[in-house]
């Protein structure tokens, strides 16, 4: 099994044209097509696409990360 990365064609009538590595042998394959409403990253060095960051602040003064603190030993 092989995983292969690339973008292919669609036209207008439906059809799907794509390039595979020339190692890969004439015949039949089983393929799988998973199509994604976005467009492929840049592989050029372009900039990746922007990860959301949650803001929060930051930690209270006074939190304790001791074990001691974070645990009961009654329990």
């Amino acid at each position: 099994m092989r995983t292969i990365e690339t973008t292919a064609t669609i036209t207008a009538e439906g059809t799907l044209t794509l390039q595979v590595p020339p190692d890969i042998p004439p015949g039949p394959h089983h393929i799988v097509i998973w199509i994604t409403d976005d467009q492929p990253a840049p592989r050029d060095g372009g900039q990746p696409p922007a990860i959301p960051v949650l803001h929060v602040g930051a930690w209270p003064a006074d939190l304790s990360l001791r074990r001691e603190d974070l645990y009961d030993e009654d329990r």
